[in-house]
């Protein structure tokens, strides 16, 4: 049989995803460790954008810092936090072996998107939007929760979609670590030359990627409609001719 025809084979038996190990039991490991890493990207890196956007003030200096994580490797780190003394190689419950050292890792290689996204997407808010909230006496508070935020959602959702992609991806080097995910079965499968389950495996996690892009856009879409609702009636444009 051709790879392609024992690929084919290896995706379409059930064995293959029931079962301790198999691909929906991984499946469900590398989700649950993506979005955590997500969300502990999120809880950093989202509060310390929006409040610089917000005050204008050291954008430059944080993007860049956070940019430093498009330069270091992922694996290169997750070494490093794996050998360290903290957090080493300890089983962190269900994120398996070296999971907090993965965790960490990950979740540096989520804040680049999401500190300049959000950034961006703050700046970005239109002056005459910014001026006339003033105008309509909003304190700094108001602007940002009922104007600013708002605004800047669509673009911030972008950044979140794009970190949720790739956190996604890359978790799969939890494998080299002997940690969870799809990752261990394609470790796995190239080492035992039986490439079709190291092929069929990235298979899945190329299609799983796809399936998280469509979701993500779908909720960026969801927020669009808050565009209109949060500019401030003064600058909304007439509709009609006046009378």
């Amino acid at each position: 049989m051709s790879l392609f025809e024992l690929t084919w084979q290896y995706l379409t038996t059930a064995a293959s995803w029931t079962g301790s190990g198999g691909l929906l039991d991984r499946l469900a490991e590398q989700l649950l460790l993506t979005v955590t890493a997500l969300v502990l990207g999120l809880l950093i890196g989202l509060p310390v954008a929006l409040w610089l956007g917000h005050v204008g003030r050291g954008g430059f200096l944080a993007i860049n810092i956070s940019n430093i994580g498009r330069a270091v490797p992922t694996f290169a780190l997750l070494a490093v936090l794996v050998t360290a003394d903290w957090p080493g190689p300890a089983h962190l419950g269900p994120y398996g072996r070296a999971g907090l050292a993965t965790l960490i890792a990950l979740a540096l290689f989520a804040l680049p998107p999401l500190v300049t996204t959000t950034y961006t997407a703050i700046r970005e808010v239109p002056d005459d939007v910014l001026e006339a909230a003033d105008g309509m006496g909003m304190s700094g508070v108001q602007r940002f929760w009922r104007v600013e935020l708002p605004l800047a959602l669509p673009l911030m959702m972008s950044g979140v979609r794009l970190a949720l992609v790739q956190v996604w991806a890359t978790a799969t080097i939890a494998a080299l670590v002997a940690g969870p995910g799809v990752g261990a079965i394609i470790v796995s499968g190239f080492a035992r030359n039986q490439y079709s389950e190291g092929i069929g495996a990235a298979m899945v996690v190329a299609v799983a990627a796809l399936v998280l892009e469509i979701a993500a856009a779908g909720a960026q879409r969801l927020v669009e409609p808050t565009r209109e609702r949060a500019v401030p009636t003064k600058v909304r444009a007439p509709v009609g001719d006046p009378a």
